[in-house]
């Protein structure tokens, strides 16, 4: 954990939020600034800072993100459609330097 990441505090429970799921080593919350009708952060419980951080042994921790936001896509009523985003660097728009996935589903879902 780094104290001063505020997904590291949400992991550890020292800030609120609104936890759709979680597992082992991922937490999914709601984003506090949906850009979506459902709009989802998956968040690994690992602090790496951003997708240039990413070692091998981070592997199986990408590969339950993504398995994650299958698993997302099929308890949504409707359609299975979404879009998933992760922002990597100042310059790409990451605000907050642990890494972590926008699940943006329903209608209407945004392009950026």
């Amino acid at each position: 954990m780094i104290n001063s990441c505020i997904f590291c505090k949400i992991i550890a429970r020292t800030v609120p939020s609104d936890i759709i799921k979680e597992t082992e080593d991922i937490i999914v919350i709601k984003d506090i600034n949906p850009k979506a009708p459902i709009h989802y952060l998956i968040i690994p419980k690992k602090h790496i800072q951003d997708i240039q951080s990413l070692d091998q042994v981070d592997s199986v921790i990408v590969a339950n993100i993504l398995l994650m936001a299958q698993q997302l896509s099929l308890v949504l009523s409707g359609s299975q459609a979404f879009r998933l985003i992760s922002n990597n660097g100042l310059d790409a728009g990451q605000i907050i330097f642990h890494i972590h996935f926008h699940f943006l589903a329903g209608k209407n879902i945004p392009y950026f």
